[in-house]
């Protein structure tokens, strides 16, 4: 079933179409915003020290160019229990260009973040985007 959803999740994204840049400066690419929860299961929270270690060995690794990184807070409900929790959050957003690679970078992130710091998972929002330098 794992393998069913990480297949799905590699040619879904494939499909986001880059906005056409016609009347416009630039190149078509992809803008994808990662949600980053800055809290540890146990309550205490991830430290800058920890954050920039992160940042440098897995994002910049991955994508070391054009990302913005926003700290933020962030609402969810809870799926059981219905409670709405809030949270210290970063936000990484990233322009780059759609393709396979890029999604599997992603995933791999994405996955790099929940491993480490035992997270249940890293929001990940998509827009098509038109982008010059």
């Amino acid at each position: 079933m794992r393998n069913l959803l990480l297949a799905a999740f590699l040619v879904l994204p494939i499909t986001v179409q880059a906005a056409p840049c016609e009347g416009v400066p630039g190149e078509a690419q992809v803008t994808v915003q990662l949600t980053f929860g800055r809290a540890h299961r146990d309550g205490r929270q991830i430290d800058a020290s920890e954050w920039a270690d992160f940042l440098a060995r897995e994002v910049s690794a991955r994508f070391p160019s054009r990302l913005t990184v926003i700290d933020a807070n962030a609402q969810w409900q809870h799926p059981t229990t219905k409670r709405v929790m809030g949270e210290k959050t970063s936000i990484v957003e990233i322009v780059t260009t759609p393709s396979a690679e890029t999604w599997e970078r992603m995933l791999a992130l994405r996955e790099a973040y929940k491993k480490r710091f035992k997270q249940d998972s890293v929001g990940m929002v998509t827009t098509p985007s038109c982008a010059a330098s």
